[in-house]
């Protein structure tokens, strides 16, 4: 059976996801339709977004921390288990943040290795920074790639925004299964701008994207109701994404606000769990 999600903590939620994708439910039956997808490639799809958004939260606190002092947070994400090397240029610079082994940021994410940043002048408040993961993992995921960062300091809100084409790629851990996303992301900082700490931040994403699975699935996805990202948590609280995979169109939920790692995805008004952790 195609819809399988191997977590040990899910087995009710199997139970229910298995029930439902391999029985109709009464107005199925009556409509003769049957929802059909693979779970695990959907739940491998929904955890490629948390992480990548996780770990560009982390490359854009960098940035900040360095390069923004109206915004810098004495009171940071980052522990003294966080390197920074900086060189400047007059017109620009890098910044390589380098956490070892093994680093837990004050949010609770586990990371390794180095993130590399470089960028221009800036110009008309904005200017443009390129990102790399250099053997980088995020609560043992694996990232590579990269992207380009159009950071402006004020947008038409009064808001700091970045607007990042991407190309990542995600290593699961226990899995052969690899997956890339490529897209264009918008995310502005809507709380907790120059407060001096990480805790109250709040962050508002939109944009579309597509992630292919090493094993052949191909999901793309596009942002409908804005999602809402917390720094005190390492979830998506909210929002929703219109996604199109295995002939099917659906809504990828993240829920009402609630710090929790499941999502739900919705087929022919049928709810789905999703687990968006390890």
């Amino acid at each position: 059976m195609r819809t399988k999600i191997k977590k040990i903590a899910l087995f009710s939620f199997v139970a229910v996801l298995f029930a439902a994708v391999s029985c109709k439910s009464d107005d199925d039956a009556a409509s003769n339709q049957e929802v059909n997808f693979s779970a695990e490639n959907t739940a491998f799809a929904a955890q490629t977004d948390n992480i990548v958004e996780g770990a560009q939260n982390i490359v854009e606190g960098g940035y900040v921390q360095i390069e923004e002092p109206g915004q810098r947070m004495p009171n940071s994400i980052f522990p003294e288990c966080t390197a920074f090397t900086i060189t400047t240029n007059g017109n620009g610079g890098t910044i390589l943040l380098d956490f070892g082994d093994e680093c837990t940021l004050y949010n609770g994410a586990v990371v390794s290795g180095k993130i590399s940043m470089e960028y221009g002048p800036l110009v008309a408040g904005t200017r443009n920074i390129d990102y790399t993961y250099l053997n980088f993992t995020y609560n043992q995921n694996g990232i590579e790639g990269g992207g380009t960062i159009n950071r402006t300091l004020e947008n038409s809100n009064g808001n700091p925004q970045s607007t990042v084409s991407e190309d990542i790629t995600i290593s699961f851990p226990g899995t052969s299964v690899t997956a890339n996303r490529d897209g264009l992301r918008i995310t502005e900082w809507v709380e907790g701008v120059g407060s001096g700490t990480w805790m109250d931040n709040v962050y508002h994403i939109t944009g579309t994207w597509q992630t292919v699975l090493s094993n052949g699935f191909e999901r793309t996805g596009e942002v409908t109701e804005r999602l809402v990202r917390e720094m005190t948590c390492l979830y998506f609280v909210s929002g929703r994404i219109e996604v199109n995979q295995e002939a099917l169109t659906g809504i990828l939920d993240f829920g009402d606000g609630t710090c929790d790692g499941f999502a739900t995805i919705i087929f022919n008004g049928i709810e789905y769990p999703v687990l968006l952790g390890n």
